[in-house]
């Protein structure tokens, strides 16, 4: 039989938080999934220490490929999926033991595409003053994991229009937001999802994927349950890459879903789209960090990148606070 649920794990140099995050699903008080383990190409033991899960619970599926980046780790898993639903978990985190029990109960009581849930607020940052202070972080649990949901006592809330709820700032004025593209934070229908994926190569590729889940106008069931703990790895890609090379990921995945905003969303859905995820990447991932770029040559492709952007009148029209003012510093950069 099909499981109902699969969670597409990639791997890559993670094996001192692999067992932690694998347990994590061993441990589920939800048993019908099937966990799809890629290996992507990781020069580390990551590999290895998946196939000893799967060598003692069938459950482990374990997907070995050369390198590719996270992207094309995820389409690869997705493309192993035969479950009901699909969630997305990264191999350096972990999830509460009830996540899919509750997530997969929300879903089938309110008939939605999607269910949404918070990650763990406090954790990360604990973490991140433990690791100042020169203290243990990867033994540390979140107080958290302990406690258990009644599902039928679960604060959630059901909407037809994601547009009203979904936004990429962190401090918003919205009633039962889902902030940010977080691709983790998500039980998904998986037919939902069939002809999206992931831009390979890219960082912040949850930007561009989630841009267009939104199109499809999904129904969502939001939990504001802190289910996801997000572990600050100073190793990880997005924290070891350069500010350019960010930019320039940020560039593509604009590029991309303005594109397709142009092309398919109504007035409403641009609208929304361009205030509440368009203008804050472009204030805060972009213009902000423009200063910080030192190479001549990242300095040329950025350029080049955002005049193509400009042309498209991707700029047209600042939303946002001070949106003007970041305006400024791209069109200096650019030299207009």
């Amino acid at each position: 039989m099909k499981p109902k649920i699969s969670v597409i794990i990639p791997m890559y140099n993670v094996e001192r938080f692999l067992r932690r995050c694998l347990d994590s699903v061993k441990n589920q008080t939800f048993q019908d999934w099937t966990a799809i383990c890629v290996d992507d190409g990781s020069p580390d033991k990551s590999g290895s220490i998946a196939e000893e899960y799967a060598k003692k619970d069938k459950r482990f599926i374990v997907i070995h490929k050369e390198n590719g980046g996270l992207s094309d780790a995820r389409n690869a898993g997705m493309e192993k999926v035969k479950s009901e639903y699909v969630m997305f978990l990264d191999s350096d985190d972990f999830i509460h033991p009830q996540t899919m029990e509750i997530a997969y109960g929300l879903a089938q009581k309110n008939g939605t595409d999607i269910v949404s849930w918070y990650k763990d607020k406090m954790y990360r940052p604990q973490l991140l003053v433990r690791h100042k202070l020169k203290l243990d972080t990867e033994r540390v649990m979140p107080h958290g994991i302990k406690k258990r949901y009644d599902i039928n006592k679960v604060k959630y809330f059901v909407a037809d229009n994601i547009f009203e709820h979904a936004t990429e700032l962190s401090h918003t004025k919205m009633k039962w937001p889902i902030k940010h593209c977080y691709v983790w934070r998500h039980l998904i229908r998986t037919d939902f999802l069939k002809g999206i994926e992931f831009i390979k190569g890219i960082l912040f590729e949850d930007f561009p994927w989630w841009s267009t889940v939104m199109l499809r106008r999904p129904s969502v069931t939001i939990t504001n349950l802190p289910f996801y703990y997000y572990y600050p790895n100073l190793n990880s890609i997005d924290m070891g890459s350069k500010k350019a090379k960010k930019i320039i990921c940020w560039l593509i995945g604009l590029k991309t879903s303005f594109v397709l905003y142009q092309d398919t969303a109504s007035d409403y859905e641009m609208q929304k789209w361009q205030e509440n995820y368009m203008w804050p990447v472009i204030i805060h991932q972009i213009a902000k960090e423009l200063k910080n770029v030192n190479e001549e040559s990242d300095k040329k492709e950025i350029r080049k990148m955002l005049v193509d952007l400009d042309r498209l009148n991707v700029f047209k029209n600042p939303t946002g606070k001070k949106a003007d003012k970041y305006m400024e510093l791209i069109y200096d950069f650019i030299g207009k």
